[in-house]
Protein backbone atom coordinates (compact mmCIF):
# COMPACT_ATOMS: atom_id res chain seq x y z
CA UNK A 1 0.00 0.00 0.00
CA UNK A 2 1.13 3.72 -0.87
CA UNK A 3 1.55 6.40 1.45
CA UNK A 4 -0.92 8.38 -0.41
CA UNK A 5 -3.56 5.35 -0.28
CA UNK A 6 -2.37 4.92 3.59
CA UNK A 7 -3.10 8.75 4.22
CA UNK A 8 -6.83 8.38 2.97
CA UNK A 9 -7.77 5.29 4.67
CA UNK A 10 -6.29 7.15 7.94
CA UNK A 11 -8.25 10.02 7.09
CA UNK A 12 -11.58 8.12 6.59
CA UNK A 13 -10.97 6.08 10.04
CA UNK A 14 -10.18 9.61 11.49
CA UNK A 15 -13.53 11.18 9.91
CA UNK A 16 -15.51 8.37 11.70
CA UNK A 17 -13.62 8.56 14.79
CA UNK A 18 -14.50 12.31 14.53
CA UNK A 19 -18.16 11.91 13.74
CA UNK A 20 -18.38 9.31 17.20
CA UNK A 21 -16.64 11.44 19.34
CA UNK A 22 -18.31 14.70 19.32
CA UNK A 23 -22.13 12.82 19.00
CA UNK A 24 -22.11 11.36 22.64
CA UNK A 25 -20.10 7.99 22.05
CA UNK A 26 -17.75 6.61 24.76
CA UNK A 27 -13.18 6.96 24.69
CA UNK A 28 -13.17 3.05 23.62
CA UNK A 29 -15.38 2.73 21.19
CA UNK A 30 -13.89 5.91 19.30
CA UNK A 31 -10.36 4.24 19.25
CA UNK A 32 -11.87 0.54 18.70
CA UNK A 33 -13.91 2.02 15.19
CA UNK A 34 -10.76 4.15 13.84
CA UNK A 35 -8.63 0.89 14.42
CA UNK A 36 -10.77 -1.82 13.07
CA UNK A 37 -11.55 0.57 9.99
CA UNK A 38 -7.74 1.24 8.97
CA UNK A 39 -7.28 -2.62 9.73
CA UNK A 40 -9.93 -3.60 7.19
CA UNK A 41 -7.91 -1.45 4.82
CA UNK A 42 -4.34 -3.54 5.39
CA UNK A 43 -3.40 -0.52 7.71
CA UNK A 44 -3.02 -2.84 10.82
CA UNK A 45 0.19 -0.87 12.69
CA UNK A 46 -1.89 2.69 13.22
CA UNK A 47 -2.16 4.61 16.38
CA UNK A 48 -5.26 6.42 17.45
CA UNK A 49 -4.99 7.96 21.27
CA UNK A 50 -8.32 9.67 21.38
CA UNK A 51 -9.00 11.95 24.51
CA UNK A 52 -12.60 13.50 25.38
CA UNK A 53 -11.91 16.65 22.88
CA UNK A 54 -9.30 15.44 20.55
CA UNK A 55 -7.85 12.39 18.61
CA UNK A 56 -4.24 11.94 17.91
CA UNK A 57 -3.60 9.74 14.99
CA UNK A 58 -0.37 8.12 13.44
CA UNK A 59 1.16 5.59 10.79
CA UNK A 60 3.76 4.93 8.15
CA UNK A 61 4.75 8.95 8.63
CA UNK A 62 1.04 9.92 8.71
CA UNK A 63 0.09 12.30 11.87
CA UNK A 64 -2.88 14.20 12.52
CA UNK A 65 -4.21 16.14 15.56
CA UNK A 66 -7.40 17.66 15.64
CA UNK A 67 -9.55 19.47 18.53
CA UNK A 68 -13.05 17.95 18.38
CA UNK A 69 -15.69 20.09 20.41
CA UNK A 70 -18.70 18.05 21.90
CA UNK A 71 -21.15 19.24 19.68
CA UNK A 72 -24.21 17.62 21.51
CA UNK A 73 -25.92 14.04 21.63
CA UNK A 74 -26.91 12.88 18.27
CA UNK A 75 -26.69 8.72 19.03
CA UNK A 76 -28.23 7.83 15.77
CA UNK A 77 -25.08 9.06 14.10
CA UNK A 78 -23.14 6.97 16.61
CA UNK A 79 -25.50 4.12 15.46
CA UNK A 80 -24.96 5.00 11.76
CA UNK A 81 -21.15 5.03 12.01
CA UNK A 82 -21.17 1.72 14.14
CA UNK A 83 -22.85 -0.37 11.30
CA UNK A 84 -20.74 1.50 9.01
CA UNK A 85 -17.73 -0.11 10.17
CA UNK A 86 -19.71 -3.41 10.56
CA UNK A 87 -20.01 -3.02 6.87
CA UNK A 88 -16.42 -1.77 6.09
CA UNK A 89 -15.34 -5.37 7.91
CA UNK A 90 -17.57 -7.44 5.87
CA UNK A 91 -17.98 -6.04 2.84
CA UNK A 92 -14.56 -3.40 2.10
CA UNK A 93 -16.57 -0.85 -0.17
CA UNK A 94 -14.17 1.57 -1.93
CA UNK A 95 -13.25 4.13 0.16
CA UNK A 96 -15.40 6.89 -1.86
CA UNK A 97 -18.12 5.13 -1.04
CA UNK A 98 -17.12 5.29 2.43
CA UNK A 99 -16.68 8.97 2.28
CA UNK A 100 -20.03 9.52 1.16
CA UNK A 101 -21.74 7.52 3.63
CA UNK A 102 -19.42 9.25 6.16
CA UNK A 103 -20.84 12.80 4.94
CA UNK A 104 -24.71 11.89 4.94
CA UNK A 105 -23.97 11.22 8.53
CA UNK A 106 -22.60 14.16 9.45
CA UNK A 107 -25.23 16.04 7.56
CA UNK A 108 -28.12 13.96 9.14
CA UNK A 109 -29.80 16.89 11.03
CA UNK A 110 -31.86 15.10 13.91
CA UNK A 111 -35.29 15.09 14.74
CA UNK A 112 -37.49 17.66 13.78
CA UNK A 113 -37.54 20.77 16.78
CA UNK A 114 -41.33 19.57 17.17
CA UNK A 115 -40.58 16.44 18.32
CA UNK A 116 -37.72 17.23 20.35
CA UNK A 117 -39.76 19.73 22.35
CA UNK A 118 -42.85 17.82 22.76
CA UNK A 119 -40.58 14.32 24.36
CA UNK A 120 -38.95 16.92 26.75
CA UNK A 121 -42.71 17.95 28.04
CA UNK A 122 -43.72 14.24 28.10
CA UNK A 123 -40.06 13.23 29.56
CA UNK A 124 -40.85 15.91 32.77
CA UNK A 125 -44.17 14.88 32.74
CA UNK A 126 -43.35 11.47 33.56
CA UNK A 127 -40.47 12.38 35.23
CA UNK A 128 -42.52 14.13 37.77
CA UNK A 129 -44.92 11.08 38.07
CA UNK A 130 -41.53 8.99 39.26
CA UNK A 131 -40.51 11.75 41.74
CA UNK A 132 -43.86 11.14 43.62
CA UNK A 133 -46.05 14.24 41.98
CA UNK A 134 -49.88 14.04 41.08
CA UNK A 135 -51.42 14.27 37.92
CA UNK A 136 -51.55 18.20 38.20
CA UNK A 137 -48.04 18.53 39.02
CA UNK A 138 -47.08 16.09 35.84
CA UNK A 139 -49.12 18.67 33.60
CA UNK A 140 -47.79 21.61 34.77
CA UNK A 141 -44.25 19.89 34.42
CA UNK A 142 -45.18 18.87 31.17
CA UNK A 143 -46.18 22.58 29.96
CA UNK A 144 -42.93 23.92 32.11
CA UNK A 145 -41.12 21.19 29.91
CA UNK A 146 -41.72 22.09 26.63
CA UNK A 147 -40.98 26.03 27.19
CA UNK A 148 -37.74 24.62 28.78
CA UNK A 149 -36.98 23.12 25.52
CA UNK A 150 -38.00 26.56 23.24
CA UNK A 151 -35.47 28.38 25.36
CA UNK A 152 -33.23 25.34 25.11
CA UNK A 153 -33.04 25.21 21.41
CA UNK A 154 -34.10 28.94 20.16
CA UNK A 155 -32.36 30.93 23.10
CA UNK A 156 -29.57 29.03 25.22
CA UNK A 157 -28.14 27.04 23.23
CA UNK A 158 -27.17 29.29 19.98
CA UNK A 159 -26.69 32.32 22.22
CA UNK A 160 -24.90 31.41 25.71
CA UNK A 161 -22.51 29.34 26.88
CA UNK A 162 -22.69 25.76 28.48
CA UNK A 163 -22.99 27.09 31.98
CA UNK A 164 -24.53 30.06 31.87
CA UNK A 165 -27.47 28.51 29.65
CA UNK A 166 -27.68 25.59 32.46
CA UNK A 167 -28.26 28.29 34.95
CA UNK A 168 -31.02 30.06 33.44
CA UNK A 169 -32.75 27.00 32.39
CA UNK A 170 -32.93 26.09 35.94
CA UNK A 171 -33.89 29.35 36.98
CA UNK A 172 -36.45 29.81 33.86
CA UNK A 173 -38.12 26.23 35.70
CA UNK A 174 -38.13 27.27 39.23
CA UNK A 175 -39.50 30.78 37.49
CA UNK A 176 -42.58 28.70 35.58
CA UNK A 177 -43.45 26.42 38.79
CA UNK A 178 -43.66 29.00 40.93
CA UNK A 179 -45.89 30.89 38.51
CA UNK A 180 -47.96 27.74 38.64
CA UNK A 181 -47.92 26.94 42.35
CA UNK A 182 -49.02 30.50 43.08
CA UNK A 183 -52.28 30.42 41.41
CA UNK A 184 -53.22 27.42 42.93
CA UNK A 185 -52.12 24.86 39.76
CA UNK A 186 -49.98 22.07 40.98
CA UNK A 187 -49.71 20.84 44.33
CA UNK A 188 -46.38 20.01 45.30
CA UNK A 189 -44.36 22.90 43.71
CA UNK A 190 -41.00 20.21 44.72
CA UNK A 191 -42.13 17.77 42.24
CA UNK A 192 -42.99 20.05 39.59
CA UNK A 193 -39.45 21.60 39.96
CA UNK A 194 -37.89 18.19 39.53
CA UNK A 195 -40.06 16.76 36.89
CA UNK A 196 -39.67 20.06 34.46
CA UNK A 197 -35.75 20.44 35.64
CA UNK A 198 -35.04 16.65 34.47
CA UNK A 199 -34.34 17.24 30.55
CA UNK A 200 -31.20 19.80 32.13
CA UNK A 201 -29.52 16.35 33.71
CA UNK A 202 -26.17 15.50 31.87
CA UNK A 203 -26.88 12.14 31.51
CA UNK A 204 -24.94 11.93 28.61
CA UNK A 205 -20.96 13.26 29.85
CA UNK A 206 -21.71 11.09 33.40
CA UNK A 207 -22.54 7.93 32.05
CA UNK A 208 -20.22 7.97 29.33
CA UNK A 209 -17.44 9.44 32.25
CA UNK A 210 -18.39 6.10 34.42
CA UNK A 211 -18.04 4.17 30.94
CA UNK A 212 -14.21 5.64 30.29
CA UNK A 213 -13.19 4.80 33.71
CA UNK A 214 -14.58 1.38 33.58
CA UNK A 215 -12.14 1.33 30.55
CA UNK A 216 -9.41 2.85 32.15
CA UNK A 217 -9.80 5.85 30.24
CA UNK A 218 -8.93 8.02 33.38
CA UNK A 219 -8.06 11.56 31.96
CA UNK A 220 -11.73 10.97 30.01
CA UNK A 221 -13.71 9.54 32.50
CA UNK A 222 -12.69 12.37 34.90
CA UNK A 223 -12.56 15.10 32.35
CA UNK A 224 -16.39 14.37 31.40
CA UNK A 225 -17.58 13.87 35.09
CA UNK A 226 -16.43 16.90 35.91
CA UNK A 227 -18.65 18.38 33.27
CA UNK A 228 -21.56 16.53 34.38
CA UNK A 229 -20.64 17.71 37.94
CA UNK A 230 -20.64 21.74 36.69
CA UNK A 231 -23.97 21.35 34.57
CA UNK A 232 -25.23 20.02 38.55
CA UNK A 233 -24.06 22.87 40.10
CA UNK A 234 -25.25 25.09 37.41
CA UNK A 235 -28.45 23.79 37.80
CA UNK A 236 -28.83 24.25 41.51
CA UNK A 237 -27.65 27.75 41.21
CA UNK A 238 -30.32 28.71 38.51
CA UNK A 239 -32.70 26.70 40.93
CA UNK A 240 -31.62 28.95 44.08
CA UNK A 241 -31.39 32.46 42.33
CA UNK A 242 -35.16 32.22 42.15
CA UNK A 243 -36.10 30.83 45.57
CA UNK A 244 -33.67 33.57 46.78
CA UNK A 245 -35.26 36.26 44.45
CA UNK A 246 -38.71 35.21 45.78
CA UNK A 247 -37.51 35.11 49.32
CA UNK A 248 -36.88 38.40 49.32
CA UNK A 249 -39.57 39.88 47.96
CA UNK A 250 -41.77 37.61 50.14
CA UNK A 251 -39.69 38.02 53.47
CA UNK A 252 -39.24 34.53 53.73
CA UNK A 253 -38.28 31.54 51.70
CA UNK A 254 -41.71 29.37 50.51
CA UNK A 255 -41.94 26.53 53.08
CA UNK A 256 -41.82 23.24 50.95
CA UNK A 257 -42.45 19.58 53.08
CA UNK A 258 -39.86 17.40 51.58
CA UNK A 259 -39.95 14.60 49.20
CA UNK A 260 -43.65 13.64 49.06
CA UNK A 261 -45.40 11.01 46.70
CA UNK A 262 -49.27 11.29 45.65
CA UNK A 263 -51.03 8.24 46.16
CA UNK A 264 -52.71 8.83 42.67
CA UNK A 265 -49.71 7.78 40.74
CA UNK A 266 -47.43 6.00 43.26
CA UNK A 267 -48.64 2.68 41.92
CA UNK A 268 -46.56 0.20 40.41
CA UNK A 269 -48.58 -0.18 36.92
CA UNK A 270 -48.61 4.06 36.64
CA UNK A 271 -44.53 3.94 37.83
CA UNK A 272 -43.77 1.26 34.93
CA UNK A 273 -45.58 3.49 32.50
CA UNK A 274 -44.14 6.48 33.46
CA UNK A 275 -40.58 5.17 33.19
CA UNK A 276 -41.58 3.91 30.50
CA UNK A 277 -42.46 7.05 28.94
CA UNK A 278 -39.72 8.83 30.31
CA UNK A 279 -36.89 6.53 28.97
CA UNK A 280 -38.36 7.09 25.59
CA UNK A 281 -38.93 10.23 25.47
CA UNK A 282 -34.91 10.87 25.99
CA UNK A 283 -33.74 8.69 23.49
CA UNK A 284 -35.94 10.93 21.19
CA UNK A 285 -33.89 14.05 22.94
CA UNK A 286 -30.73 11.84 22.52
CA UNK A 287 -31.23 11.03 19.00
CA UNK A 288 -31.52 7.57 19.73
CA UNK A 289 -33.09 6.20 16.07
CA UNK A 290 -36.47 5.89 16.50
CA UNK A 291 -36.64 1.58 15.71
CA UNK A 292 -34.49 1.81 19.04
CA UNK A 293 -36.72 4.04 21.23
CA UNK A 294 -38.89 1.11 22.59
CA UNK A 295 -35.94 -1.24 23.51
CA UNK A 296 -34.31 1.87 25.62
CA UNK A 297 -37.67 2.37 27.33
CA UNK A 298 -37.87 -1.54 28.61
CA UNK A 299 -34.60 -1.11 29.53
CA UNK A 300 -35.40 2.27 31.99
CA UNK A 301 -38.59 0.76 33.01
CA UNK A 302 -36.96 -2.71 34.08
CA UNK A 303 -34.42 -0.37 36.23
CA UNK A 304 -36.96 1.39 37.89
CA UNK A 305 -39.29 -1.28 38.48
CA UNK A 306 -36.45 -3.41 40.03
CA UNK A 307 -35.58 -0.35 42.36
CA UNK A 308 -38.64 0.05 43.70
CA UNK A 309 -39.57 -2.69 45.16
CA UNK A 310 -36.14 -3.35 46.85
CA UNK A 311 -37.04 0.48 48.36
CA UNK A 312 -40.33 -0.42 49.30
CA UNK A 313 -40.43 -4.41 50.20
CA UNK A 314 -36.38 -5.17 50.85
CA UNK A 315 -36.42 -1.70 52.83
CA UNK A 316 -33.16 -1.35 50.93
CA UNK A 317 -31.64 2.34 51.28
CA UNK A 318 -31.63 3.97 48.12
CA UNK A 319 -27.90 3.48 46.82
CA UNK A 320 -28.50 -0.04 47.47
CA UNK A 321 -31.11 -0.30 45.48
CA UNK A 322 -29.68 2.22 42.99
CA UNK A 323 -26.69 -0.64 42.65
CA UNK A 324 -28.72 -3.46 42.10
CA UNK A 325 -30.97 -1.83 39.61
CA UNK A 326 -28.22 -0.15 37.60
CA UNK A 327 -26.48 -3.78 37.39
CA UNK A 328 -29.80 -4.34 35.65
CA UNK A 329 -30.00 -1.48 33.36
CA UNK A 330 -25.77 -2.42 32.25
CA UNK A 331 -27.29 -5.97 31.65
CA UNK A 332 -30.08 -5.18 29.71
CA UNK A 333 -28.04 -2.51 27.82
CA UNK A 334 -25.20 -4.96 26.74
CA UNK A 335 -28.74 -7.94 25.79
CA UNK A 336 -30.56 -5.62 23.87
CA UNK A 337 -27.03 -3.89 22.16
CA UNK A 338 -26.23 -7.42 20.98
CA UNK A 339 -30.25 -8.34 20.02
CA UNK A 340 -30.32 -5.29 18.16
CA UNK A 341 -26.89 -5.07 17.09
CA UNK A 342 -26.20 -1.14 18.17
CA UNK A 343 -23.97 0.28 19.90
CA UNK A 344 -24.69 -0.13 23.96
CA UNK A 345 -24.15 3.33 25.21
CA UNK A 346 -27.60 3.79 23.01
CA UNK A 347 -29.43 2.23 25.66
CA UNK A 348 -27.06 2.29 28.63
CA UNK A 349 -27.35 5.94 28.85
CA UNK A 350 -30.91 6.54 28.41
CA UNK A 351 -32.19 3.53 30.74
CA UNK A 352 -30.05 4.61 33.20
CA UNK A 353 -31.83 8.26 33.75
CA UNK A 354 -34.63 6.99 36.50
CA UNK A 355 -32.01 5.96 38.36
CA UNK A 356 -30.11 9.37 38.39
CA UNK A 357 -30.52 11.68 41.64
CA UNK A 358 -32.07 14.50 40.23
CA UNK A 359 -34.57 14.82 43.27
CA UNK A 360 -31.37 15.24 45.27
CA UNK A 361 -30.17 18.21 43.11
CA UNK A 362 -33.46 20.08 43.92
CA UNK A 363 -34.06 19.24 47.56
CA UNK A 364 -30.02 19.79 48.60
CA UNK A 365 -30.48 23.61 47.05
CA UNK A 366 -33.49 23.97 48.66
CA UNK A 367 -32.51 22.81 52.26
CA UNK A 368 -29.19 24.87 51.54
CA UNK A 369 -31.21 27.76 51.01
CA UNK A 370 -33.85 28.11 53.73
CA UNK A 371 -30.96 27.39 56.06
CA UNK A 372 -32.39 23.70 56.79
CA UNK A 373 -28.25 23.04 56.94
CA UNK A 374 -28.80 19.38 58.18
CA UNK A 375 -30.81 18.44 55.80
CA UNK A 376 -29.26 19.48 52.87
CA UNK A 377 -25.77 18.10 54.34
CA UNK A 378 -28.30 14.30 54.29
CA UNK A 379 -29.94 14.86 51.17
CA UNK A 380 -26.71 15.74 49.38
CA UNK A 381 -24.58 12.77 51.17
CA UNK A 382 -27.36 10.43 49.73
CA UNK A 383 -27.57 12.09 46.43
CA UNK A 384 -23.26 11.23 45.93
CA UNK A 385 -23.69 7.90 47.62
CA UNK A 386 -26.23 7.29 44.37
CA UNK A 387 -23.96 8.23 42.39
CA UNK A 388 -21.15 6.26 43.58
CA UNK A 389 -23.91 3.33 43.27
CA UNK A 390 -24.36 4.00 39.69
CA UNK A 391 -21.14 4.07 38.99
CA UNK A 392 -20.22 1.14 41.15
CA UNK A 393 -22.91 -0.48 38.97
CA UNK A 394 -21.89 0.23 35.49
CA UNK A 395 -18.40 -1.38 36.30
CA UNK A 396 -19.06 -4.09 38.03
CA UNK A 397 -21.52 -5.65 35.20
CA UNK A 398 -19.16 -4.85 32.68
CA UNK A 399 -15.89 -5.98 34.66
CA UNK A 400 -17.74 -9.27 34.84
CA UNK A 401 -18.52 -8.95 30.66
CA UNK A 402 -15.05 -8.56 30.28
CA UNK A 403 -13.60 -11.33 32.65
CA UNK A 404 -16.38 -13.81 30.71
CA UNK A 405 -14.78 -12.75 27.51
CA UNK A 406 -10.65 -13.12 28.12
CA UNK A 407 -11.73 -16.42 30.37
CA UNK A 408 -13.54 -17.75 26.75
CA UNK A 409 -10.64 -16.60 24.37
CA UNK A 410 -8.08 -18.33 26.87
CA UNK A 411 -10.14 -21.43 26.42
Amino acid sequence: MTDSETQQVLEVAYEAGNILLENGAEIARVEETTARIAAAYGVADSDFFVLSNGIFATAHGYAKVKFIPFKGTQLAKVVAVNQLSRDIEHDHPPLDVVRQRLDAIRSYSGFPAYEQILASGLGSAAFCIIFGGGWIDSLVSFIVGILLYLFVLYVSAPRMSKLMGNICGGALVTLLCFVAYSVGFGQSLGNMIIGAIIPLIPGVPFTNGVRDLANEDYIAGTTRLLDAILVFFCIALGVVLVFLIDSHIEGSIIPLNGMQTNPATAHYAIQCAAAFLGTVAFAILFGVPHRHAAGCGIVGMAGWMLYLPLCHLLHLSPAEATFFATMLVALLSRFMAVWRRCPVTVFLICGIFPLIPGAGIFWTSYYIVSAQHTAALATGFTAIKVCVAIVLGIIVLFELFQLAKRKKEQQ
